[in-house]
């Protein structure tokens, strides 16, 4: 127990100091605290009660108070809490015939509990008796689990890691943000606890970290909400917000992927960023548009109020910007309650790197200069910051995994995206064996109570191994972003001239895939860095200062149509379907205006994400595993590709785009099956633009001519830069 004496007789300048009281952080000092043990002599005289009163306040976890034998024996000892005991109304009581030596210790686990409050201490004492009375008042360790701040009923407990301090408190308002009186108590495993009582979800605190040199005053590093990313902690309730119906993750072949940055979903120019509130207010924007999974940028709180998010301060805490915990499951639930899923962006390859609280949390000294978050040596450089934690850290991989576990068991996250994974398994020396463990740790864990949750890799280097099983040595991720198809992709509908693209290079990139799965990869053409970082949106890149013209129309739902027919899970970024233009910012909201001047365009990606999910039940050959490229024709720019899931009618689907500026009246292209063959999609259709060209396409009867390695064909009519969608 770590004591925090007081004396007997409080003034009541005391009194006051040792109850709770709010004051501003700038009154942050020391609580003076005088000697705890006083000496009785009791005159001649009948016996009678000695009587003092104390305080007990919401961070003493024990009262031990102790009457020990100088002079006669006989005394005996009573507590009572709000009054002064009597030999017939007392709280607790030591007894013990023949002595004076008695003693009473009280906690939360005793009978009656320890309460806060004012104590009143009586000794029954024979006359001409002399003892020494003690009264200890202190910490100690909590019994109840978890990491940070955890309310329970009537208070919350604290615990931290910090393996280096010399002593940890907790302050805040209901302490007068005092750096001592509050002291947590060692475990021995680096981690230090505290149960206070009294307090509750909203109430702040900081941790006050003694290094030895000085007092580190830090913000909990796993706090779930802070006043803002240099300020106070807040304690949350992890089970207040009342969730309602039940949800199911999408199947993987069922997905939808649209990335969305909440500061700038829904907002207007200028003051505030967007909020989960204010993005909430467009869900069914992507429900009609058929989305059924948000792919979530970080949310973690940064430094102000603007930024794409990846340089997380406090991992556990959303973005006060954008809202509050209660808030984030707000908008989960409303997602859910419209069919949508939710995935969310992870940091664990650095960390901040301002405003961060780990750095040197409980000291720095030589072989740990960051601190213990952070490794010391050269694996500690990133892009970012020097900043990588120490993946080889028993506790630091926890924390990690915690954080993993925390967004999808909380707040219901239906996946996870890890962000930029090839800088934790690689440092500036080259492979990091603790990074690539850590990262099978965290999809073990996951896979063994949620299985069906999406978890995502940012790897960008076309490694197999990052969506191999554990097992099998891999790093176990379900799916992995798909460099090796964003970019020919967007060469072949950016690159100015026809001559220039490239349809062998469109094939193979249909065909790739990890580990003889189609759906280990994500595929798109435009993300928060492909339409950043020096580039623009897909309109804009085609032509730039005039987004909306016809070329940039065409050209731009062709690499569309490519998506979200290819094997893959395909994935929008936020506006695409709105035609935006420009290149991303994290101060430029999207312009809702657009979703009317370009509603057509809007329409076209509704009915590519409609044939993707198979939702008018004629194209279920898009949700399977198989694709045949059956048709390059590089000198006209067309491909064609048979798409099926088990094949049939309604399964077997044939693409046919033509990425040239040339129209078709008569053009062959090879067919597996006989009858009608029904055009399910035709981007050039004027219903998408008033500017499109509506080429008299439609279903074809394929003839027993053998084409393209198929024993049936159609001649097909298609226009330019066009893609078709044929279906029995």
């Amino acid at each position: 127990m770590t004591a925090s004496p007081i004396s007997l007789t409080l003034s009541a300048a005391l009194l006051a100091a040792a109850l709770p009281l709010a004051v501003p952080a700038a009154a942050q000092g020391q609580v003076s605290v005088p000697s705890q043990r006083q000496r009785v002599a009791t005159p001649a005289g009948p016996s009678s009660f000695v009587q003092q009163l104390f305080v007990v306040s919401n961070w003493h976890a024990e009262l031990r108070v102790t009457l020990t034998e100088q002079l006669g024996t006989g005394a005996d000892l009573y507590l009572r809490k709000g009054a002064p005991p009597t030999l017939t109304d007392w709280d607790a009581r030591s007894r013990t015939s023949g002595t004076s030596n008695e003693v009473i210790v009280m906690d939360a686990g005793s009978f009656p509990p320890l309460e806060s409050g004012i104590w009143y201490v009586g000794v029954y004492r024979p006359a001409g008796s002399v003892y020494d009375l003690d009264i200890e008042r202190g910490s100690k360790a909590s019994t109840r689990p978890g990491m940070g701040a955890m309310p329970y009923a009537g208070g919350a407990t604290f615990r931290v890691w910090a393996p280096d301090a010399d002593a940890v408190s907790v302050a805040g308002p209901f302490n007068a943000w005092s750096p001592s009186s509050a002291p947590l108590s060692a475990e021995g495993d680096g981690n230090w606890s505290l149960d206070v009582r009294g307090l509750g979800a909203g109430d702040r605190y900081k941790y006050v970290v003694d290094t030895g040199a000085q007092l580190n005053w830090r913000a909990d590093p796993r706090s779930r909400q802070v006043t803002n990313s240099v300020g106070d902690s807040v304690i949350v309730d992890p089970d207040a917000f009342a969730w309602t119906g039940q949800f199911f993750t999408p199947q993987w072949n069922d997905t939808v992927h649209y990335e969305m940055h909440i500061g700038t979903f829904n907002d207007l120019p200028g003051g505030a960023p967007g909020s989960f509130g204010s993005a909430l207010q467009r869900l069914d924007h992507l429900q009609s548009l058929g989305v059924n999974m948000i792919a979530l940028m970080p949310i973690n709180e940064f430094p102000g109020e603007f930024s794409w998010g990846y340089n997380p301060a406090h991992p556990y805490a959303p973005e006060t910007a954008y809202g509050d915990v209660e808030d984030v499951k707000r908008f989960v639930q409303a997602a859910h309650d419209r069919g949508i899923g939710v995935t969310l962006d992870v940091l664990y390859n650095h960390l901040g790197p301002n405003d961060i609280p780990h750095w040197q949390f409980d000291g720095s000294f030589p072989g740990r200069s960051g601190g213990n978050y952070f490794y010391d040596d050269f694996n500690a450089q990133t892009p970012w910051g020097n900043t990588r934690p120490d993946y080889g850290r028993g506790e630091v991989r926890q924390y990690i995994r915690d954080n993993a576990l925390m967004w999808l068991e909380e707040f219901r996250m239906d996946g996870l995206r890890f962000d930029a994974t090839a800088y934790i398994r690689e440092g500036p020396g080259g492979d990091l064996p603790d990074g690539w463990s850590l990262m099978q740790w965290i999809n073990n864990e996951i896979d063994a109570v949620q299985p069906w949750k999406l978890i995502i890799a940012e790897d960008m280097r076309l490694n197999e191994w990052v969506t191999k099983p554990t097992g099998a040595g891999g790093a176990g991720f379900d799916s992995q972003w798909d460099a090796g198809f964003v970019h020919p992709i967007r060469a072949a509908v950016i690159t100015p001239n026809d001559a220039d693209r490239d349809m062998w290079s469109v094939r193979d990139v249909l065909y790739a895939r990890y580990n003889a799965d189609a759906f280990e990869r994500v595929v798109y053409t435009e993300s928060h860095d492909e339409v950043a970082n020096g580039r623009s949106r897909v309109p804009e890149e085609i032509w730039p200062g005039n987004a909306a013209s016809w070329y940039s129309k065409k050209r731009s739902t062709l690499g569309a149509a490519i998506v979200m027919t290819a094997p893959g899970i395909p994935m929008l970024f936020q506006g695409q379907e709105l035609l935006e233009d420009g290149f991303f910012t994290d101060t430029d909201p999207i312009d809702w205006s657009r979703a009317v001047t370009f509603g057509g365009i809007r329409d076209l990606y509704r009915d590519l994400i409609s044939m993707r999910r198979n939702l008018g039940g004629f194209t279920q050959g898009l949700r399977g595993q198989h694709i045949n490229v059956h048709h390059v024709n590089n000198g006209a720019k067309a491909i064609a590709y048979h798409r099926w899931d088990a094949g049939g009618a309604g399964d077997d689907v044939v693409v046919f785009a033509n990425f040239g500026a040339a129209s078709y009246p008569s053009y062959r292209v090879g067919v597996p099956r006989p009858g009608w063959w029904h055009l399910r999609f035709n981007s050039d259709a004027a219903i998408y633009d008033p500017a499109f060209g509506n080429h008299p396409s439609g279903g074809v009867q394929a003839e027993p001519i053998p084409y393209d390695g198929m024993p049936y064909s159609l001649n097909l009519s298609v226009g330019p830069y066009t893609a078709l969608v044929f279906s029995q």
